[in-house]
């Protein structure tokens, strides 16, 4: 038997949720080992259990991440958390307690004074003409640029005027004079009536000191403070005004800076435009933009390689989605309201300007929504859009995926407070705060123990015993292994422990088998298997049971091919 699937019975999974039609489709690939993205071991010390969904419904999957599963597509896992060389605790938010760190505050902050225009950072230029961005920054260039540029030049042939006159000596080459924008908020530190502080240079410092060591090496006597910054500030000043004039524009000169100003109201930093920011919910599907922005995300973000990036790749990772979507709906019952988005599978776009800098892939589910990935535009790192998409998607539970203690890329899920892990043994949720003193000393905890007394932790199974995950059968092997035998075979003697008079009633009876396009109960099917049939099958139902957990397990059916 080649693979397996599990199928959701008639009905009974839309029935529990209550949230429409639909069925779970899902086929066991068993344990996986590979190589760890996280510590980067060479050895495949990566351990999970796999499965693959054709069809999965929200409220299926919300039972599955509650016990540790996570999707990547359509392929869901689960760390064998005892085995694997990185533990991966489940990790949520409770939104409606969430109290954002005062780092969170500022990642917010600076996102507002970029929309409005106060920040002066600005995204590095794309390359390539279909850029939006490098005509905006090109267009800026263009107004601010040429200004800073013919007050250098102002300047500079100020000096010149300085020496013709011979207040400046004539047998050394001074440097170019520098213009420079001053930051929005150094601006308003400085304010001190209407007129604005735009541009300032600092050239009558390089100027002192050029001079100063000219007439020393020529030990010519410096007289007084004639060749101080201020003075020349003042020389530099004078000399400006038989130059030309500057509309719009003020000089004063302070401490050895000389000063351009405005008083206008309009000055080209006033009429700067704020940005507008839209976040755009969208239904899972191919954008070929948003492939785009993923493949710069991955080569420059992640160091990808280019082989890793096309889009069969990106389409199986971060499109496909089995989850089967529910259509919004109202109602009283608070259970069975649907948000006006729906359930499913979403993108999260953020545009600023309509130009694309983030999508946040994310499921939306009965009870929290759970963050599937998240990848930006590598000329907005200054953003920090990871932080701010974060804090923009807790509405319900956020689920932030999974939290590995011993990886310092992971730790700042951690960030978001208050925070709880899933115990990996009994499912119990579990304060960040309190699991983390023994995540500090081990990688590998029974978060619940912390909680439990030590009479009932006794009375559970050991972590090593939660998994025995079954091995796939060669291929090209048939049922008929597990069915009972043909005529011929009509007079084998079962063995005495196999008798139907001596089965005990075990927890795997209720499972749902598929055989054949019918369903049967175990306890029913067993029936029909030979002894070496139900040898086969029964570690597998109960590797299956442990896995899935004992509701889903029951709900629905372990398809045999």
């Amino acid at each position: 038997m080649s693979s397996k699937k599990l199928k959701s019975a008639n009905d009974a999974s839309s029935s529990r949720d209550g949230l429409g039609g639909g069925e779970s489709v899902i086929a066991d690939h068993g344990r996986r080992r590979s190589t760890c993205g996280y510590c980067k071991s060479p050895a495949r010390s990566s351990i999970s259990h796999g499965l693959s969904a054709e069809t999965l419904t929200v409220g299926d999957y919300q039972a599955l991440i509650d016990r540790g599963w996570r999707r990547s597509g359509c392929y869901l896992y689960k760390h064998e958390m005892d085995k694997t060389c990185c533990p991966s605790y489940t990790i949520r938010l409770k939104a409606s307690d969430f109290v954002p760190s005062k780092e969170q505050q500022r990642v917010s902050r600076r996102l507002e004074r970029f929309l409005d225009g106060k920040l002066d950072v600005q995204p590095r230029e794309q390359t390539g003409a279909s850029s939006s961005l490098g005509t905006t920054r090109s267009e800026e260039k263009s107004k601010v640029e040429p200004v800073m540029d013919d007050l250098s030049k102002m300047i500079d042939q100020a000096v010149q005027l300085c020496i013709q006159s011979g207040e400046f000596p004539s047998n050394m080459q001074m440097p170019k004079a520098s213009v420079k924008k001053v930051l929005c908020d150094k601006r308003k530190k400085l304010a001190k009536g209407p007129e604005q502080l735009l541009y300032t240079s600092n050239v009558a410092f390089p100027i002192a000191a050029a001079i100063k060591r000219t007439l020393t090496s020529e030990k010519v006597e410096i007289e007084g403070n004639k060749l101080s910054p201020e003075t020349i500030s003042e020389m530099l000043l004078s000399a400006i005004s038989k130059v030309g004039e500057t509309p719009g524009i003020s000089i004063k000169v302070s401490k050895g800076h000389i000063n351009f100003l405005s008083a206008s109201k309009d000055s080209f930093y006033e009429k700067i435009k704020p940005k507008k920011l839209e976040m755009r919910l969208k239904r899972s599907s191919f954008d070929p933009e948003e492939h785009e922005l993923y493949k710069r995300y991955q080569l420059k973000v992640h160091n990808d390689n280019p082989s890793r990036v096309v889009e069969s790749s990106y389409k199986r990772f971060l499109v496909d989605s089995p989850l089967i979507y529910v259509q919004p709906s109202g109602g009283d019952d608070e259970e069975k309201v649907v948000p006006p988005c729906g359930f499913g599978s979403f993108h999260q776009q953020y545009r600023v300007d309509g130009r694309l800098v983030a999508v946040g892939v994310v499921d939306i589910l009965p009870k929290c929504l759970s963050s599937v990935y998240l990848f930006w535009d590598p000329d907005y790192a200054f953003l920090s859009l990871g932080k701010y998409s974060a804090i923009q998607e807790i509405n319900w539970y956020y689920y932030l995926g999974y939290y590995i203690h011993s990886c310092s890329k992971m730790r700042y899920k951690a960030a978001y407070r208050p925070s709880e892990l899933l115990c990996p043994l009994r499912f119990k949720w579990v304060p960040f705060e309190v699991a983390r003193p023994l995540l500090d000393k081990k990688r590998y905890v029974i978060l619940s123990d912390i909680k439990e007394s030590q009479n009932q932790s006794s009375l559970l199974p050991h972590a090593s015993e939660t998994l025995a995950a079954h091995e796939d059968m060669e291929q090209g092997e048939t049922n008929d292994h597990f069915m009972g035998g043909s005529d011929d075979d009509e007079d084998e003697e079962m063995d005495e422990s196999e008798s139907e008079d001596t089965y005990i009633e075990s927890d795997i009876d209720n499972i749902i088998i598929g055989l054949y396009g019918s369903q049967y109960r175990y306890k029913d099917l067993r029936k029909m298997l030979n002894p070496v049939g139900r040898k086969q099958l029964e570690p597998m139902l109960q590797s299956y049971r442990k896995v899935v957990g004992d509701e889903l397990s029951e709900r629905m059916v372990y398809e045999l091919r």
